[in-house]
Parts: C-alpha cells; sequence; structure tokens
C-alpha cells in the first residue's frame, strides 16, 4: 500500500510510529520522514535506524503515555519543561548519529496538556523555535479549540484551526500537521508575509 502512495505522489511522507521495525519496513516501502511521539524513548533502535537511513525524525513531546495522557496533566512550566524535554531528546538523537537537520522537534499540542498549557506553548512557542531545529505544529481540530469555541464539534473547528496556525507560524513553527491543506496553506501565507514585514 505504501508503495502506490509513493508511486502516485511527490511530497514527503511521514511514517508515525515509536517501533524501529516498523519505521524501517515503511522507509523501505518508501516513507521519508519518522515522526515518533515517543521522541525516541520507547525503542532504542528508533533513532540510530534514522541516523542509518539518513531520514529526518520528528521528536515529540508527550506526557505519560497516549492511554492515561489527559487524565491529569501537570507541569510546573510547561514551556520551559516542554524546550527542555525537547533539547535533551535532540541531544540523544545527535549521540545516536541522527544529523543536525534531520532533527525536527514538535511541542505535542494536546498530547498530556490541559488547554491551558496548550494556549500557553503557542504564546511562548519561539522558547522552543530558539533550540535551533525546524519546529513542527500539529494542532489541526484538536480538542482545546473545541473546548475554548463552547464544546466545538471536529468538523466546526477550521476558524480556531486558523487562529492557532498563525499564531504558531508567528512564534517559529517552521511545519504544520493540518487536515484543510488548501485554506491553511493560505494561512500560513499571511502570516508569514506579516511576519517578514
Amino acid at each position: 500500500m505504501l508503495r502506490a502512495v509513493r508511486a502516485a505522489v511527490r511530497v514527503p511522507i511521514s511514517v508515525d510510529t515509536s517501533k524501529a521495525a516498523i519505521a524501517r519496513l515503511a522507509l523501505e516501502e518508501g516513507a521519508d520522514v519518522v515522526n515518533d511521539v515517543s521522541a525516541g524513548r520507547l525503542d532504542p533502535g528508533l533513532l540510530p535506524l534514522c541516523a542509518e537511513r539518513g531520514v529526518p525524525v520528528v521528536l515529540m513531546h508527550m506526557q505519560g503515555v497516549p492511554a492515561t495522557m489527559q487524565d491529569d496533566p501537570c507541569y510546573g512550566d510547561v514551556v520551559a519543561e516542554v524546550a527542555a524535554f525537547l533539547a535533551e531528546r535532540a541531544r540523544a538523537a545527535r549521540a545516536a548519529g541522527v544529523a543536525d537537520d534531520a532533527i525536527v522537534v514538535d511541542p505535542g499540542i494536546g498530547f498530556g496538556k490541559t488547554v491551558a498549557h496548550n494556549c500557553a506553548l503557542l504564546a511562548r512557542l519561539d522558547l522552543v523555535a530558539s533550540l535551533g531545529y525546524p519546529v513542527l505544529v500539529g494542532v489541526s481540530r484538536k480538542g482545546f479549540i473545541g473546548q475554548l469555541l463552547g464544546e466545538r464539534p471536529t468538523g466546526e473547528r477550521l476558524h480556531g484551526t486558523a487562529a492557532a496556525v498563525a499564531l504558531a507560524v508567528a512564534r517559529g513553527a517552521r511545519l504544520v500537521r493540518v487536515h484543510e491543506v488548501g485554506a491553511m496553506r493560505d494561512v500560513v501565507r499571511v502570516a508569514e508575509a506579516v511576519v517578514g514585514a
């Protein structure tokens, strides 16, 4: 299946996995990037694999594990703690042989964070960007947007997503994970124009 997708599209393909064996198979089938929600902590073979294959790796912050991460997320200073975690995981990736320019960091919006945590991370995303690695942000249709808009259902979060994407770009995000690609491309273009003015 992945080979068919690779043959049909010219854009980079990312595989979302924390398992080196799955990543290896996906890379053999045509994937270009490994996105790991555990930032290389779950499987010690994942970062060395990315180094061996010379592919970019996205290191994401997540407090806890997916099954329990939203039970009671707690931080002293969420932005400082997430930035410190990502800096440490970037060091681990470099120690495993991953090239500096192949490391991407993701603050993990919605992964073990409350609405207030997510808002703080977007407001101070420049601290994460100051680590010197491209920052990827995934806010599209996220639950915190629905909560901010009065429990808006998933399909009605386009404008909230646009606001979060524009703010993320203004604060230093280089990559955004979205559903409505055409609309968000326009949002990013305008945000980048304003930031660069």
